[in-house]
């Protein structure tokens, strides 16, 4: 079969090398899927790129998390699963229910163990995700980190409610993902970007206020006083971005540490976390299986339809494009690899 390994992390992504495998066979608890699409994360970034680190990434690695497929063959034990099912691929393969613990999160797709960005793949039935009705390979590809880090900080962990406000930064795929379900959820939701083209485009999807950073620096305080303190912060900016969104938040509020898209470096001062009694709570692991199928249940319901920036192709020349592409942070939504 036809597949992808990050070989060696380098500037230009050129270590993401095409190679010839043989297909897998599933053994006794797995099933064999037949990935139809696949996308990428800012994670699959730092694994292929020699500036970035990821913790743990084991390369030589098949990349990426995000797929979606066909079940084709299923191992003797696997009972839930059979050939023609369509499912999404996991981040975190061990972890089916429950708390998140070390143990279920040791192993992630296309981290320390081969991911989707192959034509054939096999997982621990377990651990696949049955994908909503309403959505193509394509859309269902889109799901696994994205979606379910977005799904999992509102709805499991934040127990969002149609009276509370949302604050997402910026519109890759997290962000808008949020901006989906807080908008299915019925609550209001402020989204920042430096593109007023973006902005326009998340009011589009349901955005009650948009902001752009550029032009309000201290977009912290501009969120407070125009909403008196959101509930919810989808932070993915990390350490150059959480003082402003400690500033945004409301008194009792959440700020959902994401991501480090901002960088590693910055400052953060705990005063208004003490005095606004702030959960500022660190997501790890993406979410479970059992939380990917309450996610896909609401998607399905609400017919809510992810937002795809862009689709490449399965070549070696438009794969590579797909990453730079990625890195140079234009897209709004997720970007989409296709292996048909």
């Amino acid at each position: 079969m036809k597949a992808y390994e990050v070989q060696e992390p380098s500037s230009d992504y050129a270590g993401v090398v095409e190679v010839e495998r043989d297909r897998p066979e599933p053994a006794a608890d797995e099933a064999l899927v037949e990935v139809h699409a696949a996308s990428i994360n800012y994670r699959d970034l730092a694994i292929a790129h020699e500036d970035l680190v990821y913790p743990g990434a084991e390369p030589p690695v098949v990349p990426l998390c995000d797929g979606a497929g066909e079940v084709v063959a299923v191992g003797d034990e696997v009972e839930r699963l059979s050939a023609g099912d369509r499912v999404a691929t996991p981040f975190a393969p061990d972890w089916i229910d429950g708390p998140v613990t070390p143990e279920k999160v040791a192993r992630t797709t296309g981290g320390n163990v081969d991911g989707t960005l192959a034509e054939y793949a096999t997982f621990p039935a377990a651990s696949l995700a049955e994908l909503p009705e309403n959505l193509s390979y394509e859309q269902g590809a889109t799901l696994t980190c994205a979606g379910l880090t977005a799904w999992r900080e509102l709805m499991e962990a934040g127990d969002l409610t149609a009276d509370e406000t949302v604050l997402a930064l910026g519109t890759g795929g997290v962000s808008t993902f949020a901006l989906q379900f807080a908008t299915m959820q019925g609550a209001d939701v402020f989204v920042t970007s430096s593109s007023d083209e973006k902005l326009e485009r998340a009011r589009e999807l349901g955005a009650t206020w948009t902001l752009n950073y550029e032009e309000t620096p201290e977009w912290g305080d501009a969120v407070a006083e125009e909403t008196g303190g959101v509930d919810h912060v989808i932070e993915v900016g990390g350490p150059g971005t959480l003082q402003q969104s400690i500033e945004a938040a409301a008194f009792d509020g959440y700020v959902h540490l994401i991501g480090v898209l901002s960088g590693p470096d910055g400052q953060v001062h705990p005063g208004p976390i003490l005095q606004k009694a702030l959960t500022v709570e660190g997501s790890m692991g993406v979410g479970s299986r059992a939380m990917f199928d309450r996610m896909n249940s609401a998607i399905e319901a609400a017919e809510i339809e992810p937002v795809i920036d862009r689709t490449f192709g399965f070549s070696e020349d438009e794969v590579r494009e797909a990453y730079r592409y990625v890195d140079e942070g234009a897209h709004q939504g997720k970007v989409v690899i296709s292996l048909e």
